[in-house]
């Protein structure tokens, strides 16, 4: 088990030397930095907290200001928790770069879906359209609260109701890593990813799949050729 933090940059199509296109997601992964390691003698669990993305010292509190102090690193914007098996092996200052994961494994991505503000039950729980004749007097409402005689006194929690649609943690099982380089700092993954662009997102070993490897054709570094032909 092993996780790393990252950045969604968007979507692109990469194509391998028989002409096969992948649509993948490529997320930015500068290196993660172990500020802080927890044991279960003394916290009750095992973790790494690690920070990203660099960010002035005058911008951050004193208090986060002396985590970076104590762990002699750079300052960082973001501050998180990344637990497993393999990520007990870091030490604080160490850093943690893309080549974590190869391409072909399997990997969970978690980030935060896109907020669509104040919904209705339509757009937000998929609910069928009332007529759409002007005298039907129903055309987008959420339809009866009855509940067959029980509990008529009030609503029942997990009724389907208008609200707050999104902007919270949503997860995507099971996508195959096409790319990693470490040196440019990137990962692609096959597919899409929550969240909006230059969202955080946490890469994990997929928890629903063994991490055996899938046979994903390397794909044509551009980049390469380019330097090549001048």
């Amino acid at each position: 088990m092993k996780e790393i933090i990252g950045r969604k940059m968007g979507m692109t199509q990469v194509y391998t030397e028989d002409g096969t296109m992948y649509a993948v997601t490529v997320i930015e992964v500068l290196p993660n930095v172990v500020t802080l390691k927890k044991t279960v003698e003394r916290d009750g669990y095992d973790a790494i907290q690690v920070g990203y993305e660099e960010k002035k010292a005058s911008r951050l509190t004193k208090a986060r200001q002396g985590i970076f102090a104590k762990a002699n690193t750079t300052t960082k914007e973001f501050l998180f928790e990344l637990k497993g098996d393999e990520m007990n092996g870091y030490e604080v200052g160490q850093e943690i770069k893309a080549d974590l994961f190869q391409a072909g494994e399997i990997v969970d991505i978690i980030g935060k879906s896109k907020g669509r503000g104040y919904a209705g039950v339509i757009k937000r729980w998929g609910h069928k359209i009332g007529p759409k004749g002007h005298g039907s007097g129903y055309h987008r409402g959420q339809g009866s609260f009855a509940n067959n005689g029980r509990c008529n006194n009030r609503v029942i929690p997990g009724k389907k109701m208008s609200g707050h649609m999104g902007n919270q943690s949503a997860t995507v099982l099971n996508q195959i890593i096409v790319k990693t380089d470490a040196e440019k700092g990137y990962i692609l993954v096959r597919g899409g990813v929550p969240g909006a662009k230059k969202s955080i997102v946490k890469i994990r070993s997929a928890v629903k799949a063994s991490l055996q490897k899938y046979a994903v054709k390397p794909v044509i570094d551009r980049s390469v050729k380019a330097e090549t032909a001048e």
